[in-house]
C-alpha cells in the first residue's frame, strides 16, 4: 500500500527532495510512496518548467493540502529554516503529517532518534547517538558527529561538519563546508556563514563567519 505525498516548495531544494524520495523507493524495491505533487505559494515560471519536466504535476499553492486526499503526508522543499518553520506551521493546522525522507546513500548510525519532517541528502552522514528533531535537513556529504543534538529546523548544508557532542538550537543554518568543533552550542536562529570554523558557542539570533568565526 502506497501513501500518497506531497512536496512543499518546487524550487531547487524541493525538487532535491522528490529525488531522495525516488531513490529510496527504487532502493527499497518497492513503492512505498504515491507522489501527488509540488505545492508552492510563489513559484517562478522557470521552477514550474522545471517541475513539469520532472513530470511530476503543481498542484497549487500550500492551502490545497487543507483539502488534501486522506492519509496524505508532505515534506518541506524548503532549504531556508526560517521559512521552513513558518510553512510547517501552516501544514501543521491542515493535519497533514510529515513524512521523513532518508536518501540510500546517506548513512544515520545507532541510537539515532529524529522527528517528523527529516530529510537526509545523498552522502549524509551520522554517527551514533544522536537526537535530531522536526523538519531537519542534512544537505549532501554532510556530516554530524556523536552524541550531538539538532533541534528543530536545523540545516546542515552541503559538505558541511558538526563534531560530536554539539548542541544546535531551533532554526540554525550551518552553511556548506562551514565546521563546529566537539561540544560547542550554536544558539537559535543562528547561522554559521559557508567555509566558517566555530571554535566557540554562539549565541541566539547572530551570524558568525570567518576562521575562526565570529
Amino acid at each position: 500500500m502506497t501513501t500518497p505525498l506531497v512536496v512543499v516548495g518546487c524550487g531547487g531544494h524541493g525538487r532535491e527532495v522528490l529525488t531522495i524520495a525516488r531513490a529510496a523507493e527504487a532502493a527499497a524495491g518497492r513503492p512505498r510512496w504515491r507522489l501527488l505533487g509540488f505545492v508552492d505559494d510563489r513559484p517562478s515560471e522557470e521552477n514550474l518548467k522545471r517541475v513539469q519536466r520532472l513530470d511530476v504535476p503543481y498542484l497549487g499553492e500550500v492551502a490545497w493540502l487543507r483539502d488534501a486526499p486522506p492519509e496524505t503526508h508532505h515534506v518541506i522543499g524548503i532549504g531556508d529554516p526560517r521559512v521552513r518553520l513558518a510553512v510547517a506551521g501552516r501544514v501543521d493546522a491542515y493535519g497533514v503529517p510529515a513524512a521523513s525522507l532518508v536518501h540510500p546513500a546517506a548513512t544515520i548510525g545507532p541510537d539515532t532518534v529524529h522527528g517528523p519532517g527529516f530529510v537526509a541528502f545523498a552522502g549524509a552522514r551520522v554517527t551514533t547517538n544522536v537526537t535530531v528533531g522536526r523538519h531537519v535537513h542534512l544537505n549532501q556529504n554532510a556530516t554530524v558527529g556523536h552524541d550531538c543534538t539538532l533541534a528543530d529546523f536545523v540545516s546542515v548544508n552541503p559538505l558541511a561538519a558538526v563534531s560530536g557532542d554539539c548542541h544546535l538550537a531551533e532554526g540554525v543554518l550551518v552553511g556548506t563546508t562551514a565546521a563546529v568543533l566537539q561540544g560547542l552550542r550554536v544558539g537559535r536562529h543562528s547561522t554559521v556563514g559557508a567555509g566558517a570554523c566555530v571554535v566557540r558557542d554562539v549565541p541566539d539570533g547572530v551570524v558568525v563567519k570567518g576562521v575562526p568565526a565570529r
